[in-house]
């Protein structure tokens, strides 16, 4: 691989454009939410409290994964809060990025939904790994917690009953997506946020997004 090629690939490039890409569409807004990338035995992950559409490379923590830190800025910032819960993602799904969205519609599904978000018939599910048009797209909703650290376990458990989802929602909190790589869970990340937007819209209409022919309540 040439150089410009490498550097173009290089996860910390890769997590400040795509922060502020999700900065734009609200996922990442007020310091909230962020991404880590896991590649070759590194996990790349943004610093806590700071503004995503601001970030920049020399600003990405390089962890082992044991979420020692191996890099990272010279300054007063800490790791993301989420990185524990990246982390248990790449252990035990073996991801190789995970998005956490505070987007609206992402919030608002929980809302609308008991322990599991469900949808079919709606063409973007196609987007999912592993589903069409004709299957029902179940997300496990946990709860939130105070502290984010505290929602791994209870995202672990999430996963390994939904070994399906590549998703966990959290109850008035928002949602972690995941994918093989990057790309993958960038691709997720937009059909699950259209998903939620699409199920949000229904419930206002009265229609259930979990039925194949949606009849209003």
């Amino acid at each position: 691989m040439d150089n410009n090629a490498s550097l173009k690939n290089d996860p910390r490039r890769i997590i400040v454009e795509l922060c502020r890409r999700f900065y734009t569409l609200g996922w990442v807004s007020g310091t909230g939410g962020g991404m880590g990338i896991f590649q070759n035995g590194r996990a790349y992950v943004p610093p806590s409290g700071v503004q995503k559409e601001r970030l920049a490379e020399e600003d990405i923590f390089v962890l082992d994964t044991s979420g020692n830190i191996l890099s990272g800025p010279e300054s007063t910032h800490r790791v993301s809060a989420c990185a524990p819960l990246f982390l248990r993602a790449f252990r035990d799904r073996g991801t190789g990025a995970v998005i956490h969205s505070h987007g609206i519609n992402a919030m608002l599904a929980t809302l609308i939904s008991g322990d599991v978000f469900e949808i079919t018939h709606i063409e973007m599910i196609k987007g999912i790994a592993g589903l069409g048009y004709h299957d029902k797209l179940v997300v496990p909703i946990i709860e939130n917690t105070a502290n984010e650290a505290e929602l791994v376990e209870t995202a672990a458990e999430a996963m390994q009953a939904h070994p399906g989802s590549h998703a966990v929602l959290v109850r008035r909190h928002g949602v972690y997506i995941w994918g093989d790589d990057w790309v993958q869970a960038k691709i997720h990340a937009e059909c699950y946020h259209y998903l939620f937007d699409a199920a949000v819209h229904m419930h206002r209409m009265g229609l259930d997004p979990g039925r194949d022919k949606p009849i209003k309540r």
